[in-house]
């Protein structure tokens, strides 16, 4: 396993910088950078920060409603991504996918641990209504410690759906393209999630 790079800085700007894993007309390939990764290549952890750090710092704060907190999530997040890259299974999922269950986990892990009270935003709340949900969906992210241990009782698939959907702000479109899924299937998931979310939560 990989140990994480020397003189690795505790913090770094949350800026997009040019990476050199694809050229601008190209998407980042995740994938490849994970593989680099795993054989110890530091510009591909380099070019991972600079291309998807701000994003990685928008969900921690979204889950973390705490800016210092969620700096910290994404800076742990990304040592971890560096020296457990050569775990990452392709068929278990997309490496986009991966990367983003690792901040999520340290994020809620990061709730549960503080036990802070956390509630969506204006923004939140507009992203979560095109996803053709109910508005009263969102009261179920009040009271963030229990939410986490309701969460933990899902199925995992489900469970990414809800996530995907309400945490990253992903369509029903792009959470079945992630797992792989029927569009039908995952509006299926996340109507039930809620529902036994809402039932756990009473």
């Amino acid at each position: 396993m990989a140990s994480p790079p020397a003189g690795w800085p505790g913090y770094l700007p949350y800026t997009r910088k040019p990476h050199t894993l694809n050229s601008p007309a190209t998407p980042f390939d995740f994938h490849r950078c994970l593989l680099a990764c795993a054989q110890g290549d530091r510009r591909a952890l380099q070019a991972l920060y600079d291309h998807e750090s701000a994003r990685l710092l928008g969900v921690a704060r979204r889950i973390a409603r705490d800016d210092a907190t969620a700096e910290d999530i994404v800076h742990d997040a990304i040592i971890r991504i560096w020296t457990r890259a050569a775990s990452y299974d392709p068929a278990r999922g997309s490496a986009r996918g991966w990367i983003y269950s690792i901040t999520r986990h340290l994020a809620l892990n990061s709730i549960r641990d503080t036990r802070r009270e956390t509630v969506l935003t204006d923004a939140d709340t507009e992203t979560a209504s095109t996803l053709h949900g109910r508005i009263d969906d969102l009261e179920l992210w009040s009271g963030s410690a229990k939410i986490y241990r309701c969460l933990e009782q899902l199925q995992p698939a489900p469970q990414r759906c809800i996530l995907h959907a309400y945490v990253d702000g992903c369509s029903h479109a792009e959470i079945a393209g992630l797992l792989g899924a029927p569009l039908g299937t995952v509006k299926a998931w996340i109507k039930r999630s809620l529902k036994a979310l809402r039932e756990c939560l009473e």
